[in-house]
This record gives structure tokens, sequence and C-alpha cells, in this order.
């Protein structure tokens, strides 16, 4: 009871020091969170310009610093931490494991995110932010002025060092922290997602990390690398970008597949159907991820080759995805259904998706692509898949392990008003935008003019994206009202299936107070099915080690902060370089101190535990 007890003060420093992988997961949900709302709030005044034609709502400039940061904010600093939050919560409980492989690594990936997207959105502050479009293509990029592009370049390499810090923890968590008996093929489809896209994160990453080199060199120091009068290739930054870029997509959709397959044979009161086919069709879709990057450039002049190729691969991908979908509702057939907000948002997803993959088929076909291609017809089909399938999982995983996490379950009523609200104004927002473009409306245009046919489409999208504004204030009222009031629940509300429902709510810090055994599939289903309370122990009683907490990841990644501006700012006086030297040495110093400090970490003794027990 002492620790609920602690002063405002201590909560922060408790928060800024831990390597607790449930603590941490909190702060990936409330930084994604906010990151969130600031990309709805920046995609509900695109809307707004577009409501009407040659609207002035705001200028060509400031829609262009608009699209970029929209599409830049919701993919790096939203969806991909929001991903990482359930990782963080969830898959060290479904392989019983006490805490991640690296539990001081985990941390300063996630300050180093957190500092990268402050950097990210500084230039609202300082004259303009990036406006070179999410994807930055030279020369347009390179030849930005203002800083705005300089924070976009550095606020991505520092968030996405993050980034990959994380996908490497959580592939050695994987494979070498699962419990005694947690064989690969036993491992909950959430863990086997988590883990292919952490193995995606460490091969596709590193060619952003390229990119944004040359960038900066390009932008900063004067080099040439994307500048064709000087030996450079414009297109070369397309490459690398898309061979980052559509892996990412899996990374992030990927992980919402795994939520979809827990929620489904949890309320299905069902084991998954095909577990077998389902983990060998998400190893595919990972392979074939980074085989089809060229379709984003089909208009660019790769050549009938090159782009047949590309398309032929691009197409492959229906069949893994395909594999999923009928096995989603073979789980669902004969199951005894449930239907409850996850539920409700598992079945939303599986029609969306769906949509998703068929229009992703069309734009595969290069030849019909010269005519979809930088029209609405693509920024439907790509939110199809986003928002149908990623920010889809994300909320119905928030309603799912948001009891695991805070021991309290959220308001049903009013997760179904979000799910109704969100759900009528996506397809409504989105639908629409298929035959926008198949009209002819471009992307990335502020104003478009009258007797276009575009009025009542642009109208009805409009008020499609006002209603999810809607439908996400709902959900943030259940948040705060369920923390209030809501009830605490057993560590067990859903009669789950996968371990992490056989350990209170929220859990201990220390997570098992005994490793488990895991005899089979859905480890704690085979325990209840033989009549068990709880999870057979692999382990006797002992002292449990667990690592200290530790200030050094806030104060290196604060560094690296520190130092970008004294990068940007170099270009017009090269006495900022001060502050670089400055920054990059609260970084070095952290780390030497890290280095040289014996940390040892802590013990929670047996005779702790046992008294835990006969307090219960």
């Amino acid at each position: 009871m002492v620790a609920n007890q602690k002063g405002f003060g201590a909560k922060i420093w408790d928060y800024l020091t831990t390597v607790d992988h449930k603590k941490i997961a909190i702060l990936y949900l409330v930084a994604g969170g906010f990151f969130f709302l600031i990309g709805g709030l920046e995609a509900l005044a695109i809307r707004w310009q577009l409501v009407e034609p040659m609207n002035d709502f705001v200028s060509s400039g400031f829609y262009n610093e608009l699209i970029t940061m929209h599409g830049t904010t919701m993919i790096f600093l939203a969806a991909m931490p929001l991903i990482f939050a359930f990782m963080n919560a969830v898959v060290p409980l479904q392989i019983g494991a006490r805490d991640v492989a690296f539990p001081f690594l985990n941390s300063l990936g996630f300050w180093l995110f957190l500092f990268g997207g402050i950097m990210l959105n500084v230039g609202w502050f300082t004259g303009g932010a990036a406006d070179a479009g999410w994807t930055a293509y030279a020369p347009l990029s390179t030849t930005s002025p203002g800083e705005g592009v300089d924070y976009y370049v550095l606020g991505l390499q520092i968030s996405g060092a993050g980034t990959l810090i994380g996908g490497i923890n959580f592939l050695v968590t994987i494979v070498n922290m699962r419990a005694p008996g947690m064989t690969y093929m036993r491992m909950p489809l959430f863990t086997w997602t988590a883990f292919v896209a952490s193995a995606l994160i460490l091969f596709a990453f590193p060619a952003l990390t390229v990119g944004l080199f040359l960038m900066m060199f390009d932008r900063l120091f004067d080099s040439g690398f994307f500048d064709p009068s000087m030996g450079g290739n414009s297109v070369i930054w397309q490459h690398l970008f898309w061979i980052f870029g559509h892996p990412e997509v899996y990374i992030l959709v990927l992980p919402a597949f795994g939520i979809f397959s827990e929620i489904f044979s949890t309320f299905s009161k069902k084991r998954l159907f095909g577990y077998t086919a389902m983990v060998f069709a998400t190893v595919l879709i990972a392979f074939f991820g980074f085989m089809v990057w060229a379709h984003h450039m089909f208009t660019v002049g790769l050549g009938p080759a090159a782009n047949s190729i590309f398309a032929v691969a691009t197409m492959a991908i229906a069949v893994p995805t395909g594999i999923k979908i009928f096995n989603w509702l073979f789980t669902l057939w004969g199951g005894s259904i449930t239907i409850n907000t996850p539920m409700l948002w598992g079945l939303g997803f599986i029609p969306t998706f769906t949509v998703g993959g068929f229009t992703g088929v069309m734009l595969a076909a290069a030849a019909a692509d010269f005519q979809y291609h930088d029209t609405y017809f693509v920024v439907a089909h790509f939110h199809y898949v986003i928002v149908g399938g990623v920010v889809f999982g994300l909320i119905a995983g928030t309603h799912y392990w948001w009891p695991k996490m805070f021991g309290k379950v959220l308001n049903d009523k009013l997760g179904k008003v979000t799910f109704w609200l969100f759900f009528t104004g996506f397809h409504l927002t989105f639908f629409i935008q298929h035959f926008l473009g198949l009209m002819g409306m471009p992307r990335r245009y502020w104003v478009y003019l009258e007797d276009q046919g575009l009025n009542l489409g642009n109208m009805i999208s409009t008020i499609g994206a006002l209603l999810m504004g809607v439908g996400t204030i709902v959900l943030l009222y259940n948040i705060v009202v369920t923390s209030i009031k809501g009830e605490k629940v057993s560590g067990d509300p859903w009669d789950g299936r996968t371990l992490e429902w056989a350990i209170p709510s929220p859990p201990p810090h220390y997570n098992f107070k005994q490793t488990p055994l895991v005899r089979g599939l859905d480890p704690l289903w085979v325990e209840k099915s033989e009549g068990r309370k709880g999870i057979t122990p692999a382990e006797p009683l002992d002292d449990i080690h667990m690592p200290n907490g530790s200030i050094l990841p806030f104060i290196m990644s604060l560094g690296l902060f520190i130092a970008g501006f004294g990068f940007i700012y170099q270009k017009y006086d090269l006495s900022w370089l001060i502050v670089l030297f400055i920054g990059m040495g609260i970084t070095l110093g952290a780390m030497l101190t890290r280095s040289l400090k014996d940390d040892l970490g802590h013990h929670i003794h047996k005779e702790d535990l046992e008294k835990e027990e006969a307090g219960e």
C-alpha cells in the first residue's frame, strides 16, 4: 500500500528513471496518444481547408506543413509508439518473462523517441515546420528554405535510433527469455507478430537512417548526394525511403493483426484456427514486404522489367494476407461469440482491411497505377490500410489490455459509442476519396476549382473526419471516467487464454513470483480445462533479481536533443557548434557513467514474497 501514497514529485521521478517494461508501456501509451491527438488535429485542419472549393482557411505554405507533419506524426510518433506500448505491456507477460532482455535500453529507446518527436515539432515555433511531404522527396526537401526539414531529418534520426533499440530489445527478449515449455510454436500470435515486426525494424530502419544521413549532409554541410548538378541522383532518396517505407507498413500492421488474433480467439472461446498457417503467413508477409518497395515508384521511369517484377511481388502479398482473413473468419465460425467493444473493432476491421487490400491490388497493376498515382485514390487506399488496420487494432488493443495495464475495464457502452462514431466517420471520410481520386483530384493540393464535380465528395469526407474526431473525444472521456470511477477487476476479466491473464491486474513489479511452466498453446486455457487455478510453476519460490532504475537514458536523449540544435544552426553561425559539443558531451558523459558504474540491481527476497502471499 505504501507505494500508492507517493507524492507527485516522487511519481514523476519514478517515471523519469523507470526501467520497468510495464511503466515504459504507460509512457509510450501517453506520449503516443498525445501525438495521435496532434496528428488528428492536423488532419481536421486539412479536411476543413478542403471542405469547399477555393477555400482560404489556411495558406498554401501552411497546408504543405500540415500534410507533411500529419503524415510524419501519425506514422512515426503515434502508430509506432502505441504499438511499442502494447509490445512492452504484453510480450514479456505472454512469454512468462520478468522483464525485457535489456531494461536500460528499453528506457533509452522511449526517451530517444520522445525527444526526437519533440524536435520534429519544434519547427512550428521557429518559423515553419517541415513542408516537403512526409516522404520528403528530394530535391524538394533538399532545397526547402528555413529549418523545417532540418528538424524533420534530425528528429527522425533521434527517434529512429530509439525504435531500432526497441526492435533489437524485443528480438533478444523473445529469443532468450521464454518460459520453460514456451516453444516458438506455442507463442501467442501477438508475440509472434511483435517478433516479426522487430525483425523488420532491424532490417528496414537502417535504410531510413542512411537516407536521413545523406539528406542531413546535403542540407547542413552542402554535399550533393541528391543533387544531379553535383553528380548526385534525387531518385536514390525515393529508393532509400521506400526500402524502409514499405516494410514500415508491415511493422505497423502485423502487431495489429496479432491484437485481433488474440481478441477473436478470446471472445470466440476457441483456439485460433490454423495457428501454424497464421505464423507462416506472418513470416511470409514480412519476407515479401522487402521485395515490393518500387510499387511506390511505378511512374518514376524504372522501365517495364522493373515495374513488372515489383507488380507481381506486390500482388503476391495478397496471398498470406488472404490466409489470415479466412483464418479469422474460421475462428469466429461456430464459436461462442461475445460482442463487446474489442470484438466490435475486430468485426469492423475485417471488411475494412479487405477493401484496403483490394485497392492495393488495383494500385499494384503498374499500367493502371499511372492513372491512380498521386490522386486521392492512393490517399483512400493507404488510410484503409493504416487506419482500418493499425488504428482499429490499437483502439481494440486499448480496450482489451486496459484492465491488464491499469486494473480497470473501460466502459463498454461508451466503447461502443466510440466504435460507431469512429467507424462511420472513417468510411464516410475515406470511401468517397476513392471516387474523388478516379475523378482526377490530385493529392497534396490545397485548393480545387469549382465545377469539377468534387464539391459533394469533399464535403462528405470532411463531415466523416469530424465524426472520427467526436469518436476520439468519447474515447478520451471513457478513459478519464474509468480512471476516476472504474471498479477494480480481477487478473482475468475476459476469461483469457494466454499467460498475461494468469497474474493480478495491474501486474506486480516482478510479473511472475515463479516462472510458469507452459504445457501447450494457450497455456492458461490448458490449465483451466484441467480444472486448475493459475499456472503450474516451473521452479520453487526463490529470491527474484530485478534491475535498478536510472536517469541516464533521459540524460543521453536530452544531450542528443540539445546537439540537434547545434547541428541545425551551425549552417548560419559556426558559434552554434558550442551547443553541438555541449549536447554530445552530455550524451557521451552519460554513456561513460553507464560504462564505468557497476549497477547490480536489487533482490526481492523470498520471505517478502511469502508475506505477500499470506497477506492476500
